[in-house]
Order: C-alpha cells, then structure tokens, then sequence
C-alpha cells in the first residue's frame, strides 16, 4: 500500500554536457510502496535521471534524496537497499542459474530465498542450466532475479520485458504486483504502455530533458485527453468526433440512418493514445524524424 512517505526526491534535477541541458529542471516524488513509471522517447533524459538516481552518474544541478541519502554519496549499506535491473547485463554463461543467484544473494544481508525467487520468475525447470544455454526471455527473467534477490525496498526496473513474449509478459506483471503487496517501491521504464498501464500507480512522462505531465494513470494528459472518440462511416467517408455523451450521438446516428450506422465504434483513449498525444504536441523540431 502506497504511503505519504517519499522514498526518492527529485528537486530541478539537472544534467549536462557539453552546455546542453539532457535533463533540465526535472522534479517528482516517489512514495514508498508506490509503483512509478517514467515515460518518454529515447533520447528523452529518463536513461540519465534513472542512472543519477542509482548513483551511477553525477548531477549538473539540483537535489536528489533516495532512501534518505544523496545518491552521490551512497555507501554499501545504502546499495543494498536498491534492486536494479538493467536493460542487459551480460553476465557470464558459464555458471548455472541456481550458482548466478546464490552467488549475488550472499552480497545482502537478508536476501530472499534462492528457490524461491527461481520459481518466481518462471525458471524453475532451469535452476540448474547454464546462463549461456538459456534463450533471450530466460535470460532476462534472470535479470529481474537478481534485480530482487536482495529484498530491495527501492527495485529499478529498466525496459524489464524486453524479449518476453506476450504470456511471459502477463507472469511478469504478476511478479511485480506480489512485489508490490509486499511494499517493495518500484521506478518502471517501458515502452510498453500497456505494462506502465497495468503496473503503475503514477506516471512521469519526459521529453527533451523536461517533465511535461505528473499523475496517476487516469490522470496524465488531463480530462480533455479522455473525451471518448465516435467513429463511423458515411457515404464511404470516415467520420470522427470527441463527445462527452458518445451513446446519445451513436443513437442519434442511428436514428437518422433508420438503424444501419456503418463501422460504428465507440473507443476510450488508452494511456498509449494519451502519450503519443503528448510525445506529439510536445515535440521540437529536433525531436522530429
């Protein structure tokens, strides 16, 4: 259960290089237990503010409190506290499943169950083969293994589905919210937004080093964003309109087409229709393909 208590502060973060600002006043909070989502292009800043947070890059400007500690100063007893799953991280094929966890659950002080986290990720049937024998998606669960073996109260978790197909995907998501009733605090990237859909509380989306919308997933892009689209065909000519009342105007169509609308559809923007409408009209010159 989300609490009032931020676990991670971010006051007008700044990053740099060159003279150009890559991350440009950025702030938000993440409340512990709560599940947020950092949204955004690539080359948008979130690989940056994300790897700032983990203490793996140094700020131009601003503050960062993660945990109670600036992460530049980070120490042991701080990193222990962080799951963190990467994009890849190429670690050797040459030991087993079961010999990769235990060796990295013996670097905490109260690590989950090495069996336990195993079968939590679906590798169960795996434990004792090799990391090189295994194919993309298994690997990857392996990532999101070693990413919680620890019992982190903060997990980052980068692009963490890349290479799962759609069912592995849905085992994921269940992993994450046992995590989350746990009261484990996560910081999601994806360009799945159904994923960010599913998983997350709130939502940050980020392009050109600014954060552009904050707020829950029902929230982002505001109440206009969520006007419900009527789509229909007339004369052999689609036609669309935003209404508030989408039932009146479908009956009205009926009405006036003595009860034969043709491809009438009734849709809700989906939290993917709201970002690209974001992504769009927040978008430079720069940003352009």
């Amino acid at each position: 259960m989300t609490s009032t208590t931020a676990l991670v502060q971010v006051r007008e973060l700044e990053k740099s290089y060159g003279g150009v600002n890559v991350v440009d006043g950025v702030s938000f909070d993440i409340h512990e237990g709560e599940t947020f989502a950092l949204l955004g292009p690539n080359g948008a800043g979130k690989s940056t503010t994300i790897e700032i947070l983990e203490g793996y890059r140094d700020r131009s400007g601003g503050d960062v409190s993660v945990l109670g500690v600036d992460p530049h100063h980070g120490g042991l007893d701080w990193k222990a506290q962080l799951g963190i799953v990467l994009q890849s991280t190429g670690e050797s094929g040459n030991v087993t499943v079961h010999e990769l966890l235990t060796h990295f659950a013996n670097y905490y002080p109260h690590p989950r169950k090495v069996g336990e986290v195993i079968e939590a990720v679906g590798l169960g049937e795996k434990a004792k083969t090799r990391i090189g024998k295994l194919s993309g998606g298994q690997r990857r669960r392996v990532d999101v293994a070693l990413g919680i073996i620890g019992r982190p109260r903060l997990l980052f978790l980068d692009e963490p589905t890349t290479g799962f197909d759609p069912e592995a995907r849905h085992q994921f998501w269940g992993l994450i919210n046992q995590l989350k009733d746990e009261g484990t605090t996560i910081l999601l990237t994806t360009h799945y937004l159904d994923e960010a859909a599913t998983l997350a509380d709130r939502a940050g989306v980020i392009m050109g080093g600014k954060l552009v919308d904050i707020g829950t997933v029902d929230e982002i892009g505001g109440d206009n964003a969520r006007i419900p689209l009527v789509r229909w065909r007339q004369a052999g000519v689609v036609r669309e309109v935003r209404t508030q009342e989408p039932a009146a105007l479908a009956a009205r169509l009926f009405a006036e087409s003595g009860g034969e609308v043709d491809g009438l559809e009734i849709t809700r923007p989906s939290l993917e229709d709201i970002y690209l409408q974001l992504v769009g009209s927040n978008a430079t010159p720069e940003d352009q393909p």
